[in-house]
């Protein structure tokens, strides 16, 4: 006779194990293969950004605006760092972002850009409605692979009250 009534408390206890393991040789989770949030904080957030009213407008020899911009000024500053923007193209900030010259691409994601082959995709921190009344989450776009900078920024996205434009 074959039972399963022990089978998930032996996959926890195994997950735990591991977990216990892991911790024990130093390893953390999330981690970042490439530092990011270790190098980011007080340091500087490399953010290329994609010009996309009223998300992000960028300004020629200045500092960008719009609400991105905002959401990613208080960011860094919960990081201790300084932004250093970068505008540009969507294609050539992923490109940028994939070979570890930016930290975070900006420019009105939403949940369905192209680019999630490319880059990690944040989790939506506002809904709109598109043009054909369909609900879209707006997204960021951060290196592949780097999940605790993914997590500390959406932790910081999902405490933000961010209304539509």
């Amino acid at each position: 006779m074959t039972t399963t009534t022990g089978r998930p408390a032996v996959t926890a206890a195994a997950a735990v194990l591991a977990l216990g393991v892991l911790a024990g040789c130093g390893v953390t989770v999330p981690t970042d293969p490439d530092g990011t949030l270790d190098r980011v904080r007080g340091g500087e957030l490399r953010v290329g950004v994609s010009p996309h009213e009223p998300w992000t407008v960028p300004v020629p020899d200045g500092t960008p605006t719009g609400l991105e911009v905002d959401l990613v000024e208080g960011f860094a500053q919960s990081l201790d760092a300084d932004v250093v923007w970068t505008t540009g193209g969507e294609e050539e900030l992923v490109g940028d972002l994939e070979r570890g010259a930016l930290d975070l691409v900006v420019g009105g994601f939403t949940a369905s850009s192209p680019w999630t082959s490319k880059a990690a995709v944040t989790v939506s921190y506002v809904t709109v409605t598109d043009p054909d009344g369909k609900p879209e989450g707006h997204v960021m776009l951060t290196p592949m692979g780097e999940n605790a900078f993914l997590v500390e920024l959406e932790r910081y996205l999902l405490d933000q009250e961010v209304q539509a434009p």
